[in-house]
């Protein structure tokens, strides 16, 4: 199947929720994914802005937008979410195609300065909500495959090279959640490989969002992002061919290729220096 009829495999619209849609890579997921034929549910806080942009994409490419105002910091919205992604098509709303777990906070900081409050709000945005909206949603496309539907069925997962590195200084609680939701993935596309469901984890470099505005601050090259056009396209063509890995850029496949060979003891001698 090629890229462009990923959402019409079987003859009908597809479906992808997308969350942190209201901007950055999820609303490029939301743009993307709708270009291709999908029918959408956005996921964010702000619903006027998940309004807006439900609005200009309908207008653009005649596909329907649910809009789902959701904080998935709480676990009303992680509740709300998951009662969306359990639908499996027999009632009012279509069932759910693609998860994209793209929504996440990026806070940092010296690990003994950082507020409890705020640790705890990360990783349950960060891990918690990725994990219990996967886990409503995967026993649904899996039931639905074995019950003979053909089209693609699963999960993108956005998590980010933060993780890689042997010690990440100013961002440990960040990079071993990023870490966490790797390994996870990965293993979960191992586990459901065989029943015909796609799970794909994606790990970005810099990208220009919101999120990494202090780091557009600090004056770092151009090459050091990656367009969020391309880790959107990178990752959507890696879940359509069944990889449960990418790493979009070609710096930062390089860079994904040193962290793997370069000695740990080397990687944590230049931590300790740069700290």
């Amino acid at each position: 199947m090629s890229e462009a009829d990923e959402g019409t495999g079987t003859g009908h619209p597809r479906t992808a929720l997308v969350t942190g849609a209201s901007s950055g890579i999820g609303e490029e997921y939301a743009r993307r994914l709708a270009q291709r034929g999908y029918g959408l549910v956005l996921v964010a806080r702000r619903r006027e802005l998940l309004e807006s942009l439900a609005e200009e994409i309908r207008d653009l490419y005649g596909t329907s937008v649910e809009v789902l105002p959701a904080d998935l910091g709480s676990r009303a919205g992680v509740d709300a979410v998951i009662g969306r992604l359990t639908a499996d098509g027999t009632g009012e709303h279509p069932a759910v195609d693609l998860l994209v777990n793209n929504a996440g906070r990026g806070d940092g900081g010296v690990f003994t300065e950082q507020e409890p409050a705020d640790i705890d709000a990360m990783l349950d945005l960060n891990v918690r909500a990725v994990l219990q909206l996967t886990r409503a949603v995967l026993p649904v496309q899996i039931a639905r495959r074995e019950a003979g539907e053909k089209a693609r069925l699963g999960v993108v997962t956005v998590s980010s090279l933060a993780g890689e590195p042997a010690v990440n200084p100013g961002g440990s609680v960040y990079g071993a959640g990023k870490k966490f939701l790797t390994l996870w993935s990965e293993s979960v596309s191992a586990e459901v490989r065989g029943r015909g469901v796609s799970v794909t984890v994606v790990l970005p470099g810099f990208v220009r969002t919101d999120m990494t505005r202090g780091v557009q601050e600090k004056g770092l090259p151009e090459f050091a992002f990656v367009p969020k056009e391309h880790i959107v396209r990178d990752s959507l063509r890696a879940w359509a061919a069944g990889r449960s890995h990418v790493v979009p850029g070609a710096q930062y496949k390089t860079a994904d290729g040193l962290l793997k060979v370069l000695p740990r003891s080397l990687v944590r001698l230049v931590a300790r220096r740069m700290v």
